[in-house]
């Protein structure tokens, strides 16, 4: 009889501690997720005012003064009045009342749902007219989704820079994404041709001289960089931000 209550006080105690340690671990969750919601907000601007060109020092008060974020509505193609803070584009795409399914045919990026809303980041310069576009893309690489920035110039054709922010590719190969030699490549790039259509090209074995949308490919990564094309030939579409950045360069921008 003892020895049964020896057992029974025996998981009473560990059943008490596991208690305990769920309230602890609960409780520090809860008081630290303001901590992490501020510290990815901190990310996400960071890379924002980097591939605007705007460094990365003070990145809380240069953003606040030189980015001005919107939404855009893909379905209209025009920037709503609404700001982008606080929207979560991955979140919104997983709801089937506020994103699209895509067929095969529509979804060369493999992202398979595509939200209705978009973020755009407005950078303005010292003087407070448009500088560039920020626009976020994502796409399927060889091994995960790839999230980038692409800043465009006010014309809405030729990029300014572009950097992959989120990714899980070889280190190496794929993970040369984010290499910033290799990103340097894209400043100049035209993103549409004379037709308006989606126009940079990934090259494997190495861009030809002078070609005004071609990149080199990442050597020893073909998926990956198929990905990447892949990836612009989806977000600047007919689907993505093609539309828009067609008024854009028609002068139909909003800058105020």
């Amino acid at each position: 009889m003892a020895k049964k209550e020896t057992i029974g006080r025996t998981f009473a105690v560990v059943g008490g501690l596991c208690l305990v340690c769920s309230i602890i671990v609960s409780g520090a969750a809860v008081s630290l997720k303001p901590t992490q919601q501020r510290n990815q907000a901190l990310d996400v601007q960071t890379n924002i005012v980097s591939v605007a060109g705007l460094g990365r020092d003070n990145v809380a008060e240069t953003y606040d003064r030189f980015i001005d974020a919107r939404l855009l509505d893909l379905t209209t193609d025009k920037l709503t009045d609404k700001s982008a803070a606080g929207f979560n584009q991955r979140n919104a795409a997983k709801d089937p009342e506020t994103s699209i399914q895509l067929s095969p045919d529509e979804d060369p990026a493999g992202i398979r749902r595509r939200a209705n809303l978009a973020p755009v980041y407005l950078a303005k310069d010292e003087n407070g007219e448009l500088d560039s576009i920020i626009l976020p893309i994502h796409g399927q690489g060889l091994w995960s989704t790839m999230y980038a920035f692409v800043a465009v110039a006010p014309d809405g054709n030729t990029i300014k820079g572009i950097t992959y922010y989120e990714q899980g590719e070889t280190p190496g190969l794929g993970g040369e994404v984010e290499n910033p030699n290799w990103r340097a490549q894209f400043v100049g790039k035209k993103l549409f041709d004379e037709n308006g259509k989606p126009a940079l090209r990934v090259v494997k074995g190495g861009a030809p001289q002078g070609a005004p949308s071609s990149v080199d490919g990442l050597s020893g990564a073909t998926l990956t960089s198929d990905g990447v094309q892949k990836t612009f030939e989806f977000w600047f579409g007919e689907q993505g931000y093609g539309p828009f950045l067609a008024k854009v360069r028609e002068g139909e921008l909003n800058n105020g």
